[in-house]
């Protein structure tokens, strides 16, 4: 693998995302693409070619690079983001199966990454798994908030995030 290159076409991806240069970024993909029939059984060269079509809204194209990417042995961050990645790309494609699937393994991996905590919550929601949703939701927001009133209500709203449906006498 080209080292070198791969580390350039990441820096150029990463300054081509933050300013949203269409043209860096289209300049990226190519890069990536090549290296990527060049190596095509390196997982990180794949992740990264699957970020880089993600970063440039073309999410249906990012999928194959990244299932490749899980599938060769992608591990750690790359791994995190690359199931974030897959699964949210899934869920806005309308694919809400494969995202509720895809998101479950990365809670299930990585139990304590939010971002992929609400991101399943969405795909449970387009799953019709409305009760499941709203408990990860409510659940995660009592975790992270720091508003004084939710505080002063975490004790029945984590009650109720697990018994939605629960009536009183």
């Amino acid at each position: 693998m080209n080292r070198e290159l791969l580390d350039k076409a990441i820096q150029l991806r990463e300054e081509g995302r933050a300013k949203q240069d269409q043209a860096m970024l289209a300049e990226v993909r190519a890069m990536l693409l090549d290296l990527a029939a060049a190596y095509p059984e390196d997982a990180e060269i794949n992740y990264q070619t699957a970020v880089a079509h993600d970063n440039s809204g073309m999410g249906r194209d990012a999928i194959p690079f990244y299932v490749q990417a899980i599938d060769q042995g992608l591990a750690g961050a790359d791994l995190e983001r690359a199931l974030l990645g897959l699964g949210s790309t899934y869920r806005y494609l309308g694919f809400y199966e494969e995202a509720e699937k895809t998101l479950r393994r990365g809670v299930k991996e990585f139990p304590h990454h939010r971002g992929l905590q609400a991101f399943l919550a969405l795909a449970l929601y387009n799953t019709g798994k409305h009760q499941e949703s709203t408990e990860l939701l409510l659940t995660n927001l009592l975790e992270t908030t720091s508003d004084e009133k939710l505080q002063y209500f975490s004790r029945p709203l984590a009650y109720y995030a697990s018994h939605l449906d629960e009536v009183g006498e």
